[in-house]
């Protein structure tokens, strides 16, 4: 063995000792540490030829590295839609490294019997029944990705072909169509071969963000064939859903796969103020949720839920000796794309079993009121306008007069050790948005926050 490695290993309890020290150490100043540091990071180095050990590398970390950091994980990091991570789900992390299980085949240990009763709670959290089979994936983009490639299968059933065997070609033209669509929907359909000129926009209800159940009934008509819909349950810029419900009842009349994007808004259904939003989620086909967001669990960490796991399996099951066959309940290896990866579900496990249901209703309550408190803050500070309503946990604002791209990054950019937001475009209009999705976050942040909102808008910016 390797001197530093053998040294390394005898050193290891201490080691970690030190880890966990500069770890709380972090933790510790991450509600005051400024959201997006002015540090610059460090120059590249070449790659060492002999390494200097864990403890020098450490502290090495520590002094040049770690200043550079944002507090992403802090309660002020409203940018994206970014959770942080629960103290269990820390632990659960840790741990998922300590073991490091690739728990995709029985051949393994108890890996993949954990994930699926993790993806079991989930189900119940989110108000699916039971016909709902999921995984875990890396993300909403992923999650996405493996809804609609199962779709694309199910387009291929219907046209009496599998695209698994022949490939995207043999389907022909594809329409999926969807009201205001995240962007990661097109990237999906780029990366399954259909194209991202096969997303198709659908007139949305006035002044909103949902699809107008009478334009997609239209579209739906002159599809012309089986087609997808892809239905939100919360858009990245307003928060706005579809009505599940409405959008599932046309399956009477047209054939059609519907799939949920549901990153974020899945969480809707903890609350019991908020839950009517996700009505009718479980008719969905698919179903996307992203976990490292409103679950607070550490990136990277999504599930993906199918009523036909049989198609999932046609689409990714993995046919080599040593995987075993795919039997009637598949390992995890024929369900996503990915034939190694971490056993993320555990820090899911961890955070699920010690805050459970009320806990986790708990976090969507609290930052949905956060919201709401931002929101009338901004509708009452002069020089800003609110350009939405504040439906659950976002705040989509911008400068009451010339609300240029320019002008409201330097706004934004004088905040930045404050708060972190990021830019979008609302109907047209240039804005910023705040995503309260952090555990950690509270009202005195929203105080914080809209001092210095209404501080920067009285300085006011150069035209």
């Amino acid at each position: 063995m390797h001197s530093r490695l053998a040294h390394d290993l005898a050193d290891l309890p201490d080691a970690l000792d030190a880890t966990r020290l500069l770890a709380t150490g972090l933790l510790d100043e991450l509600a005051e540490r400024p959201v997006i540091p002015s540090v610059r990071p460090p120059e590249p180095e070449p790659l060492p030829g002999e390494g200097v050990g864990l403890r020098a590398a450490l502290e090495e970390f520590a002094e040049r590295w770690e200043p550079a950091f944002g507090a992403s994980a802090g309660p002020r990091y409203l940018g994206f839609v970014t959770g942080g991570s629960t103290p269990a789900a820390l632990a659960g992390d840790w741990l998922t490294a300590t073991v490091d299980q690739n728990s995709n085949s029985s051949l393994d240990g108890a890996g993949q019997h954990l994930e699926r009763q993790t993806v079991g709670w989930l189900r119940e959290l989110f108000g699916l029944g039971a016909a709902h089979e999921g995984a875990f994936v890396s993300g909403a983009t992923m999650s996405n990705t493996v809804g609609l490639a199962i779709a694309r299968e199910w387009l291929g059933e219907r046209r009496g072909v599998s695209v698994a065997e022949a490939g995207a070609a043999a389907l022909g033209p594809v329409r999926v169509v969807s009201g205001a669509p995240h962007s990661s929907v097109a990237k999906a359909l780029s990366v399954l071969g259909l194209g991202r000129a096969a997303l198709v926009p659908v007139r949305t209800l006035p002044g909103r963000e949902a699809v107008d159940p009478a334009a997609l009934d239209e579209a739906l008509a002159q599809a012309g064939g089986p087609c997808v819909v892809v239905a939100n349950a919360g858009t990245v810029n307003t928060v706005d859903f579809d009505d599940l419900r409405a959008v599932a009842a046309l399956k009477e009349r047209h054939d059609f796969w519907l799939h949920v994007d549901a990153a974020f808004g899945a969480f809707a259904a903890l609350s019991p103020r908020h839950a009517h939003l996700v009505a009718g989620m479980d008719a969905a086909d698919s179903v996307c949720v992203d976990l490292h967001k409103w679950l607070n669990v550490p990136y990277d960490s999504a599930v993906q839920f199918t009523r036909r796991r049989d198609l999932q399996a046609r689409v990714f099951q993995n046919a080599a000796a040593y995987l075993g066959p795919l039997g009637d309940t598949p390992d995890l290896v024929h369900l996503t794309p990915e034939n190694s990866r971490r056993l993320r579900a555990l820090a899911a496990w961890f955070t699920l079993r010690a805050y459970g249901r009320e806990g986790h209703r708990d976090i969507v309550e609290r930052c949905a009121d956060c919201a709401h408190a931002l929101g009338e803050a901004v509708d009452a500070t002069p020089g800003l306008r609110l350009l939405a309503p504040v439906r659950l946990n976002v705040v989509c604002f911008t400068l009451a007069e010339d609300p240029t791209p320019e002008r409201l990054a330097a706004f934004a950019g004088a905040l930045a050790d404050e708060v972190f937001l990021t830019p979008t475009v609302y109907a047209g209009v240039p804005a910023l948005r705040a995503a309260f999705s952090n555990w950690r976050t509270t009202g005195e942040d929203v105080r914080r926050i809209a001092e210095r909102l209404g501080a920067a808008a009285r300085a006011g910016l150069p035209r």
